[in-house]
């Protein structure tokens, strides 16, 4: 079986731009590996639109991975292109696994303006036009002329982009989709109509150089970077179509597996579902659902049924396509997303997504580490203990005692691999209490201890396998095994 999989987002949005990210990341390699971490998605790489201080979402040029100077600086907000490959090997060195952040929806940042015959479109409605056709000033036309060409002579100019919100002749704000052009097709319709454009120059996925280029791109990341895997931004606004053909190619050509989860941003399951079925491609998608159940748990303060926490998840209905998260760099207070999980709620909810058989889980930096920025602290601690918990106890058949609004249970068997195995965890959003459950007649006569430090006794085990395991109110207990000296 091996160990269980763990994913780390390192970084939040509001990192001080001071260029010590990758550092960090090699320096903390071998902490990484030792709490249990299998796998290390980080930031965007390459430089943005607004240089050392763009976190990595506005995209200027794929291939400066801050090495060139554009855009003010050399480095990107994270450190150079010497220290980001110095911080994937560290990892690799370690056994770590590397996902990298790819954000191919848009480019801002445009060296050049064009002009273009173009036409406003209601914001709300991209199939509603607002005005008629007329000639717009657009920053289409990117050259990086830092890089002079190094890696790629591609240039892009508006025919590789279908729409921009801004018109630089007349300085007005609006979207505008460009003459002869169309939204893509196979993107969401729940809102907008189409919702195709997210921001910045949005790029035509049907134009043929574009995918070419995309492609050629993506080889030479990949292969100079020895990533291991991916996280897709925003695929959502991104036809299936594209990311089918884009990593059939990649795959192919390179022939590497290539972990790929995409953060398509929906409460709805079937919309997941759907892209999932659309993209017929090994793929997976961030559990979004799940995380606004988590959030509404945690805003409720008790009047939510604990029962019903993972109905309508992705990690319900297709476990093996789901990546578990509590919160995000888009979720946290001031994103883009923001929709926070209390933090009197964080020790349950990681134990929810951490000691279950179902879903690859993935731990939030700003969690981890704590948001100063937020005055939001670090919950290394409790988070240590059931990362720690993950990597030694949490295997073997899981039994469910999902029976009561405010307090819920399940217990894990363990297995002959992992010595010492197996666990009970009870969580409460309310009243506290104790659950009656079956651990494994393996245990008869055994004793448990609660290692979240909630429960101050131990319990034994009866002949049957069954313990009468407690949990204080609003609380987490993990009980595993532990016999008095």
């Amino acid at each position: 079986m091996g160990e269980n999989g763990l994913m780390v987002q390192f970084f939040e949005w509001n990192l001080p731009d001071d260029g010590k990210l990758w550092k960090n990341v090699a320096s903390e390699a071998q902490k990484l590996k030792t709490a249990g971490v299998t796998a290390v998605w980080l930031p965007p790489a390459y430089k943005g639109a607004f240089g050392s201080k763009d976190v990595g979402y506005s995209v200027y040029d794929l291939y400066d991975l801050g090495e060139f100077n554009q855009k003010g600086s050399v480095r990107t907000k994270y450190g150079t292109k010497k220290e980001y490959l110095e911080a994937i090997k560290a990892l690799h060195d370690k056994g770590i696994n590397v996902y990298a952040d790819i954000v191919l929806n848009h480019k801002m940042g445009a060296d050049q303006v064009e002009k273009v015959e173009a036409a406003e479109f209601n914001e709300h409605n991209r199939y509603q036009m607002v005005g008629d056709n007329r000639t717009i000033g657009a920053w289409t036309k990117f050259t990086f002329p830092g890089r002079k060409g190094k890696y790629s002579k591609f240039t892009w100019n508006w025919r590789h982009f279908d729409g921009i919100d801004w018109d630089q002749d007349n300085l007005k704000r609006a979207l505008y989709k460009f003459a002869g052009k169309e939204w893509n097709e196979g993107v969401d319709d729940t809102d907008n109509g189409n919702y195709d454009y997210l921001m910045g120059a949005d790029i035509d996925f049907s134009n043929r150089e574009v995918f070419e280029e995309l492609v050629n791109w993506g080889k030479w990341y990949i292969e100079t970077t020895g990533i291991d895997g991916m996280r897709l931004d925003a695929v959502k606004h991104i036809p299936a179509a594209f990311y089918r053909d884009w990593l059939y190619k990649l795959r192919e050509e390179l022939h590497k597996e290539l972990f790929t989860v995409g953060e398509y941003w929906h409460w709805d399951r079937y919309r997941l579902e759907k892209y999932l079925e659309d993209i017929k491609t090994p793929a997976s998608l961030f559990d979004v659902p799940l995380h606004f159940s988590l959030h509404n748990c945690s805003r409720a303060h008790g009047d939510f049924d604990l029962r019903r926490i993972f109905d309508g998840s992705l990690v319900q209905s297709s476990p093996i396509s789901a990546v578990t998260f509590v919160d995000n760099h888009d979720t946290q207070p001031g994103g883009f997303l923001e929709s926070w999980v209390e933090d009197w709620f964080k020790p349950m909810a990681y134990a929810l997504i951490l000691l279950r058989a179902e879903g690859y889980p993935c731990i939030f930096y700003g969690d981890y580490k704590g948001i100063p920025h937020d005055k939001i602290k670090a919950k290394k601690t409790v988070l240590d203990k059931l990362m720690k918990l993950r990597k030694t106890k949490a295997y073997g058949a899981q039994h469910d005692y999902f029976d009561d609004p405010n307090c819920i249970g399940w217990t894990r068997e363990g297995d002959p691999e992992h010595k010492d195995s197996g666990l009970a965890v009870v969580l409460s959003d309310g009243t506290g209490g104790t659950k009656h459950m079956y651990i494994g007649r393996q245990f008869a006569g055994a004793h448990f201890s609660d290692v979240m430090g909630n429960a101050k006794y131990n319990i034994k085990i009866d002949d049957e396998g069954f313990g009468d395991f407690y949990v204080n109110r609003d609380a987490v207990s993990v009980w595993v095994r532990k016999e008095p000296k």
